[in-house]
């Protein structure tokens, strides 16, 4: 059975936004998800969806690890969660230095280990346990202080977690700890390495892989006309290639070697380095951009649906095209139907 999610951000002004959250939940998307760069942040808008909503859910798709201190992440997420009536998740990831260090100004220092601590000390908040905790990067209470382990004021409450991660050893860690995966830069005819480290990080902790929770999507467009669909979407690869990271560390790209494009990958970061930004589009296989958005004619999609589900996705999280809320709220309607007609199969 697959399910669809869906994105809030104000890219229209936030009435649009909210307008579009209230016809999604009609429509019955399941979940909606904020993400946070360097503008608005992805807490505040969940808050404010929370008293505007009923049953939709409500999700961060990031909150970045280490700009809150965990105690921090676990106040916010008992707060959304009593908010919402038991309708938040807690997305996490770890961003990159670019974005850590450079907006934060905080150390990109062992991030997987930090993401880790940060996921335990949360559930030990959220449980109403004590919180005394010694790991590597953190230390509750601080030691040789004045400090005491506390536990929080607020009523335990279970919050589930998803890890936004891309990495081999970061997606074992996901199948060892979270509760749910976001995936990006995911092509779902390529994924099997991904969802292979999964799986290994959830045997090693004796889960059931069935258990976790799979997200991954891209943009949902229909059209007869496949070439004229597949070439808008090619300068947003090129930005993740070349720009979100450095030239030594660009986990995005990363991503895509591992599900064989390593060669366009490449050529791709080089041309966009050197500034020539149309080149490297225009160097994004038609195949990646088919692969990671569902794209084309109903039976296009409906096929693409299947692909998603097929490499073991649970969640499809769709941006749908569109020059207004209407379009893009016809084609989300579109979709739905799809996904309803692939789940009666």
């Amino acid at each position: 059975m697959v399910k669809v999610a869906t994105g809030f951000g104000s890219g229209g002004g936030w009435s649009e936004a909210v307008s579009w959250v209230l016809e999604a939940e009609k429509l019955g998307v399941e979940g909606v998800w904020t993400a946070e760069a360097w503008g608005f942040d992805a807490v505040t808008p969940l808050a404010y969806l929370a008293g505007k909503t009923e049953t939709i859910k409500l999700g961060t798709s990031i909150m970045q690890a280490g700009t809150r201190t965990p105690a921090l992440v676990a106040m916010t997420a008992m707060t959304l969660q009593s908010l919402s009536n038991g309708r938040f998740m807690l997305g996490l990831g770890n961003s990159g230095p670019q974005v850590i260090e450079g907006w934060h100004g905080v150390a990109f220092d062992r991030p997987l280990q930090r993401l880790r601590e940060i996921v335990e000390i949360v559930r030990m908040a959220c449980s109403g346990e004590r919180v005394a905790y010694s790991g590597k990067v953190y230390q509750l209470p601080l030691p040789g202080g004045e400090g005491r382990a506390l536990k929080a004021s607020a009523p335990p409450t279970h919050v589930p977690i998803y890890l936004a991660t891309l990495g081999p050893r970061s997606l074992e860690v996901t199948g060892e700890i979270a509760d749910g995966w976001l995936a990006s830069s995911f092509a779902a005819d390529n994924s099997k390495l991904l969802l292979d480290a999964l799986r290994r990080g959830a045997e090693r902790a004796s889960r059931d892989f069935e258990t976790i929770e799979r997200q991954a999507g891209g943009v949902v467009q229909f059209g007869d006309d496949l070439d004229q669909l597949i070439a808008p979407r090619k300068a947003g690869f090129a930005f993740e290639m070349g720009a979100m990271g450095s030239p030594q560390h660009n986990f995005y790209k990363d991503a895509y070697v591992m599900q064989g494009f390593g060669e366009a990958a490449a050529r791709v970061q080089a041309l966009w380095i050197e500034r020539k930004r149309d080149e490297a589009a225009a160097a994004v296989p038609d195949e990646l951009v088919i692969n990671a958005n569902l794209l084309g004619t109903e039976a296009m999609v409906r096929g693409r649906i299947r692909a998603y589900r097929d490499a073991g996705i649970t969640s499809i999280s769709v941006s749908p095209a569109g020059d207004s809320l209407t379009e893009r709220l016809n084609t989300l309607g579109r979709f739905m139907n799809l996904v309803r007609e692939v789940n009666a199969e």
